[in-house]
């Protein structure tokens, strides 16, 4: 049931009498605070007036809106640190599978922005002014840079070009970008050199902005990769941010989730600003064609499809992934145990989208092909778009752990949708795309338990806001920016899964953002309160950003 949202009633009033205006716009009435610093609920109301929380405790004047919160618990907005909406969000009514989880503020990281570096300042002032309903950041990749000057192949950068890309990266960070990101995993990244990505990440260093990274491993070589991105962090004078940490490899589960967080946890102890973000499945999604040797990408995407189509070139990497992983390349169908583990979830193609949701093994049989054949015709069949796979290779005692981690936040790895009940923007049908964020308060405080309610709500509010520098977010107190959710702490529940992966979330029943009513009574409202975050470029003494 829905809280009731009321508008306040003009009763007994004399005649030809003008009603008093309301002390505020909205009033959050006799709900159990949560506050995002950790400590335990409280009762309290809570009175938003001009976008910002105005009062906490006893609220004796009134709301123009007042929602009844008896039973229910109060929390911020939650934030997202992993997000992909950077495009979607240009689109009318994105966002509503966010709002529904709860979700107010997006940091959109990995894939950069969807603009040219002299173009980002244009670009955000595009979205406030056509009006977005969540908060929104953004990164620029260092693949911008690359593709533009050397292209999507291998190669190694002069001196000219590798200053004509950090002139680039500044560009970026004196036009509003968090930091620069990089997915280490995917060609033409996978061939930069650590060298190389240090200094694509310096000029974020001067402008103290992040490096964020989904690393160049997440299976065997996890620790190693953790490494990489702190020895980067540490040499471009960055903040670090490990985008999806987890542990991705069946054959080492239990071994390397602990050694990466020991890793992590060793950096911040020598003082090293690194911590990471997190999704909670089981399964991680991505493009069929990562199951390829990445040495096949090395002269483009276009050349690699035709190598692809090659007999010959198609018996060399059936040994190789049979093999194992090679350097620049790690193999995600040894990560998840096998084919049988792979499972095909967005082929572009009427011919192999009848298997949805099968793993590839499955089909594999039912064609009387080799898997990888029938992964590869997928990739195939799609181009120009990308065939899109999810693959089980973490183990829930491996989650528990990272999600007990007190410098590990939520992000989804997901973009919003354009309608609600579609994929994601991006494509590919994974349950966190419509259920991330409620997850962690369903599954793993509630069903589990793994922490408690405080707990997982810091993670989603206030630890990723003191860590994104937002100085009026993700607490609820006086002065702070109003993004804040009531729920239903009975009835929360994330519902998607593998065979639905676009269910709705249930126990969200109110999101607010910067004061505004942005969902509630089980739909999306007009407002689009959201605003545009920008980082500052503060340039340390002596940087050139």
């Amino acid at each position: 049931m829905g809280r009731r949202l009321l508008l306040v009633p003009l009763i007994g009033l004399v005649a030809g009498a003008v009603a008093p205006a309301p002390h505020y716009d909205i009033v959050i009435r006799h709900g159990q605070v949560v506050d995002g610093t950790g400590r335990p609920a409280f009762a309290a109301d809570v009175a938003v007036k001009a976008g910002r929380i105005v009062a906490v405790g006893t609220v004796t004047g009134t709301g123009a809106r007042e929602i009844e919160a008896r039973g229910r618990l109060v929390t911020p907005g939650f934030i997202d640190m992993m997000d992909q909406s950077g495009e979607a969000l240009l689109k009318p009514g994105a966002g509503e599978n966010k709002l529904r989880m709860g979700v107010t503020t997006l940091f959109a990281g990995e894939a950069g922005t969807p603009v040219a570096a002299g173009k980002i300042a244009g670009y955000l002032d595009t979205l406030q002014r056509q009006g977005i309903a969540l908060n929104f950041g953004t990164s620029y990749s260092v693949a911008q840079p690359w593709i533009a000057v050397i292209g999507d192949k291998a190669g190694t950068p002069s001196p000219a070009q590798l200053a004509q890309m950090q002139a680039m990266v500044a560009t970026a960070m004196r036009e509003g970008v968090f930091g620069v990101t990089s997915a280490l995993i995917y060609p033409p990244l996978s061939y930069m050199d650590t060298a190389v990505v240090t200094a694509l990440a310096r000029p974020a260093g001067a402008c103290g902005g992040f490096y964020s990274t989904h690393m160049r491993d997440e299976g065997k070589d996890l620790v190693k990769a953790i490494d990489e991105a702190i020895a980067i962090g540490e040499g471009s004078g960055t903040k670090v941010e490990i985008y999806h940490l987890k542990a991705a490899w069946k054959p080492l589960a239990g071994q390397l989730m602990p050694a990466a967080l020991q890793a992590i946890a060793a950096a911040r102890a020598r003082g090293v600003d690194v911590a990471a973000d997190m999704y909670l499945y089981q399964a991680g999604g991505t493009g069929l064609e990562i199951t390829v040797p990445n040495w096949v990408w090395a002269d483009g995407f276009d050349a690699g499809l035709a190598r692809l189509r090659d007999p010959a070139v198609r018996q060399r990497l059936k040994a190789e992934v049979a093999a194992g992983s090679q350097p620049g390349w790690s193999n995600l169908v040894m990560a998840s145990g096998g084919w049988d583990h792979v499972m095909m979830a967005n082929a572009y193609s009427l011919r192999w989208d009848t298997y949805r949701y099968r793993m590839i093994g499955d089909i594999a049989r039912a064609e009387g092909m080799d898997p990888e054949d029938v992964a590869w015709d997928i990739v195939l069949a799609a181009a120009p778009n990308r065939a899109l796979g999810l693959y089980f290779q973490m183990d829930e005692p491996d989650i528990e752990l990272a999600v007990k981690a007190p410098f590990v936040s939520i992000g989804s790895d997901a973009a919003a949708t354009l309608k609600y009940g579609d994929f994601d923007a991006i494509g590919l049908p994974h349950p966190r795309s419509y259920g991330n964020a409620v997850r962690l308060i369903a599954e793993y405080v509630k069903r589990r338990p793994v922490i408690d309610v405080p707990t997982a709500v810091r993670k989603m509010t206030g630890w990723p806001a003191e860590r994104m520098g937002l100085a009026d977010r993700g607490l609820i107190k006086p002065g702070m920016q109003a993004d804040l959710v009531v729920l239903d702490y009975a009835t929360i529940d994330d519902v998607a899964d593998w065979q639905h992966t676009t269910a709705a979330p249930t126990g969200i029943e109110t999101v607010i953002v910067n004061g505004q009513l942005a969902f509630a009574d089980g739909a999306m409202t007009a407002a689009r309160g959201g605003q545009v975050l920008r980082h500052q470029c503060r340039v340390k003494k002596g940087d050139k950003p």
